[in-house]
């Protein structure tokens, strides 16, 4: 079960977004914290998983300061002052998770699932994933979603704490797992709130990002077509609210083709071999097994489940069961609140 009064400190955190109307920086890097505390019981604390993710961070991030000290980037990344996001604070992190997944919150910390790890054929394809993900905190997606979502559901939101039947029959699994904790409402806006839009122009930013960093521009788009070698580009652009695999994968061979001569000068070798990148893989699957299966790992792995995917347009049936399972537990807790004392 996972219990509402574990996530009230996220709750509150939320809602002082919601209030506002607009989100700043300062407030979705609070959220962003409130949610990495019920986040950290999965998060892969062995050194050597930890300095080859933050490595490979460091590259992206470090590209992308000098691209912000060229004005590069989207209206909206200059909104603020942006020094924060090439800060020693920005993190990736790999968490211990066997869906397949990865996402940010939009403040100072990136999730990397192992299970995209382990799937993961090269180096290339997993630094592809981590550049989109600081594409989308580079362009304040998390912001722009929060502020879409607070038109349509944060005045119901906040109104409704502890209701579990806000969205009817249409949208009440979404609401009722955002009444069970700020935590989990977090993740919910992270999915929720980003549009086709956002999730193309992280891959835009996320490829520049890539390619100035110093990996091969050819295999931007091979976890993608990896996606679609299992099945899961099942929608069509005008259901989904993430461009479908096949258009990004065509949209990052389009960008490798466009690249300038002077391209061929930022390739780098990668942070790790080819043989290093295999016993990577080996070793999340030994530290994975390793981690203490406590009910603080159980809390966060399912929170986690539950995130909407951020690389695929198709979830995966462990988040559908994730969500059902919060709300399960969230309604079950209403109830026994509820129930008159003896």
């Amino acid at each position: 079960m996972i219990p509402t009064h574990t996530f009230r400190v996220s709750l509150a955190a939320l809602l002082l977004v919601l209030s506002s109307a607009c989100a700043t920086d300062r407030q979705v890097i609070d959220q962003a914290s409130s949610t990495h505390d019920q986040l950290e019981p999965a998060v892969v604390t062995d050194a050597e998983m930890k300095g080859y993710i933050q490595d490979l961070g460091k590259r992206i991030v470090d590209v992308a300061r000098e691209m912000h000290a060229q004005d590069y980037g989207p209206k909206a990344h200059f909104k603020e002052d942006a020094d924060w996001m090439f800060s020693d604070q920005v993190q990736f992190h790999f968490v211990n998770s066997t869906t397949l997944n990865a996402f940010t919150t939009g403040g100072e910390h990136m999730y990397i699932y192992t299970e995209l790890l382990k799937t993961c054929k090269t180096e290339d394809e997993l630094v592809a994933v981590m550049a989109h993900e600081y594409g989308h905190i580079y362009g304040r997606h998390v912001q722009k979603g929060m502020n879409r979502q607070y038109y349509s559901i944060g005045g119901a939101l906040a109104a409704g704490i502890g209701g579990y039947a806000l969205g009817g029959k249409e949208h009440g699994a979404e609401y009722g797992m955002m009444a069970a904790g700020g935590t989990l409402a977090a993740l919910q806006f992270v999915g929720m709130g980003f549009t086709r839009d956002d999730e193309a122009e992280a891959d835009e930013l996320g490829f520049d990002f890539y390619v100035r960093a110093g990996w091969d521009p050819k295999r931007f788009g091979d976890f993608f077509q990896a996606l679609i070698d299992k099945g899961l580009d099942q929608k069509s652009d005008t259901t989904s609210d993430h461009p479908t695999l096949r258009s990004r994968v065509a949209a990052a061979n389009a960008r490798a083709a466009k690249l300038p001569p002077e391209a061929a000068q930022w390739r780098k070798a990668p942070v790790a071999d080819a043989a290093r990148f295999g016993a990577m893989k080996q070793r999340a699957e030994m530290v994975g097994k390793s981690m203490p299966n406590d009910q603080s790992l159980q809390q966060a792995q399912t929170l986690l489940a539950a995130v909407a995917s951020c690389v695929s347009p198709t979830d995966m049936p462990e988040q559908t069961a994730a969500r059902e399972k919060i709300v399960k537990a969230a309604e079950a807790e209403q109830k026994a609140q509820e129930s008159p004392k003896p």
